[in-house]
This record gives structure tokens, sequence and C-alpha cells, in this order.
């Protein structure tokens, strides 16, 4: 078997509670591996996927690694062979970028593989592409932290105009995922399409106030502002026993909580390691009493994005 090039492309939160579909942050588990091999024959081919369950399209056009990867070798001209494997390391549905780390992982192994064509933030419209087959949007917030690290923000997903934003030391997320399947496209469907002005202006308050308090690392201010008016009370009916959850994760003393993408997962943010891992075995005992299974993941806010073993 020829040698190839392995990437880790970790999962991400979207949203982060008033930035809809411009705000979002990688984590450091779970994740997904792609491998990228030359292979003899001219053109791209997907040999395996594993962790899917079957549920994965096998042809390039689509599926969201493969279309992604075939966008970048059309962009830069190149015909060589490649065949890829795709290892699901996280669960589909679950609103932690399942799509956007398989297409980010799969542009960082072609470009290594192909010789380092395009830079990191210039693969990220091919990733994009390639997530967009998975649930008919063109947005970024799960992409562009997925591959390339940290708390992004974007201003315009149309242009993908983003920016990083600094986090403060310290900060820690707690994510909670319960077995349940909610499917982008259905919790966009309960979204309504107007907001009502006095909404608008509360948020606008908060995601600004959010960024602010990022950069200043402004514990309270972070607090005060992870509050979604907007989509959180839309999609929360989607999320068994959700407000019950949140309650126990701010009464262990999260700055705030709220649904990760499209849910179910759950994310809260903390400034202190007990009090993250006490929420956590909280928030998991009210599922469990429930009779609902679910993962815990604790992870600061990831940094490196998509990484190259």
């Amino acid at each position: 078997m020829k040698a190839g090039i392995k990437v880790f492309a970790p999962a991400s939160v979207a949203n982060v509670a008033c930035g809809f579909d411009v705000l979002g942050f990688a984590l450091n588990h779970p994740g997904d591996e792609i491998i990228a091999r030359p292979r003899d024959t001219k053109g791209l081919e997907i040999t395996r996927i594993t962790g899917d369950q079957g549920k994965l399209p096998r042809k390039v056009e689509k599926n969201t690694a493969g279309f992604a990867a075939q966008a970048l070798m059309n962009h830069v001209g190149c015909d060589m062979g490649i065949e890829l494997e795709i290892h699901k390391k996280m669960p589909f549905g679950s609103g932690l970028g399942s799509s956007a780390a398989s297409a980010a992982g799969a542009v960082v192994a072609v470009n290594e593989l192909m010789g380092r064509p395009l830079t990191r933030r210039e693969l990220l419209p091919f990733a994009v592409a390639g997530e967009q087959i998975a649930d008919g949007a063109y947005h970024a917030d799960n992409v562009a932290p997925s591959l390339l690290g940290g708390l992004i923000l974007v201003r315009d997903n149309k242009t993908l105009d983003f920016h990083r934003i600094p986090t403060p030391k310290g900060l820690i997320a707690v994510v909670i995922y319960p077995h349940i399947e909610i499917l982008t496209k259905d919790a966009r469907n309960v979204i309504q399409e107007n907001v009502p002005l006095n909404k608008l202006i509360v948020q606008t308050g908060n995601i600004a106030a959010l960024v602010l308090g990022m950069i200043q690392a402004d514990f309270d201010l972070i607090s005060r502002a992870l509050q979604d008016v907007v989509v959180e009370p839309q999609r929360a009916n989607l999320i068994p026993h959700f407000y019950t959850v949140k309650e126990s994760a701010l009464d262990a003393g999260a700055l705030g909580c709220s649904i990760s993408g499209a849910g179910p997962s759950i994310f809260s943010l903390f400034n202190n390691t007990l009090q993250a891992e006490a929420a956590a075995s909280a928030m998991q005992s009210i599922f469990a009493a429930e009779g609902i299974a679910c993962d815990s993941f604790i992870s600061p806010i990831n940094s490196a994005g998509t990484i190259i073993y």
C-alpha cells in the first residue's frame, strides 16, 4: 500500500448561543480521520468508509468529503490519482459538525498530497461547498473552526469574510450529546424567517458583547452575552428535557448554556475545570434518569483545527 496523508478534523460547536450561522469554535474531540493516498488510476475515488453504519454515499459527487476534495482538485487542475478513506469517529445529526469535519479533513489531506498548492485559509471555500451537500446551506460556522481552529466569526457567509476571535485562557467547553438524531434540515425548518425588532436588538447586543468579552477575557460579560432569544426558543422542544439540562449546567457554574448547532448536543462554557466536570456529570444524569444514553466531551477551545498526523 502506498504511503498517504492522514489527518484529524475536529468537531465544532456552531452558533455559540447568540451567533446563529456566524459563530463557531472547535473542540479537541471527537472528530473524523481522513486518509488520502496516491493511486495509479487518474481521478478521485473513495475506497473505504468506516463508522457510518453504511449511511454515507461512496460516490464522490454525493459525499461531503469527496465533493470538497474533487472541487479542490478541479480548481488547481490536478488529474493525479487519489484515493480517500473516511473514518467517521463522531455521530451523525449530533449538532457537532460531522459533515463539516469530513469536508475539512478531506481538503487538508488532498491539498497536502498534491504538494500544498493552497494555504489553509484558501481551502475554506471547497470545504464549505462539500458540507453544503449534506445540509443544503452554504455556511462556514462549523467548517471554518474545524479547518482552522479557534473561535471564528463569519461576517458574511456568501463571501466567506471570516475572522478569528481570541479566546481567554481557561475557557472550557462541556458538550453533552444525547443519543437522539436531529437533522440540520429539520432543525432549520422550525425557525421562523421573521424576527421581532425587540429580539433583534437583544440578540445584536449579545453577539457584540460576546465578541468583546472574548477579546477582553471578561468572563462576566461573556456570561451575560451567552443568551439566544431568537433560535433557541424555537428549537428547544426538539431536545427532550433541554431546559432542565440547561438549568443544571447554570447551577453548576456555567457561564452560559445553549444548543450546539442544530442539536441535539448541548454546550456550556466554564472558566473552572472542577465546575465543568461537575456540570457534565449533572447534565448526563438528567438524560440517564429519562432512559436516554448520552456522551460528554470536555475540551478547551481547540486552536489547531485540522491536524496532519
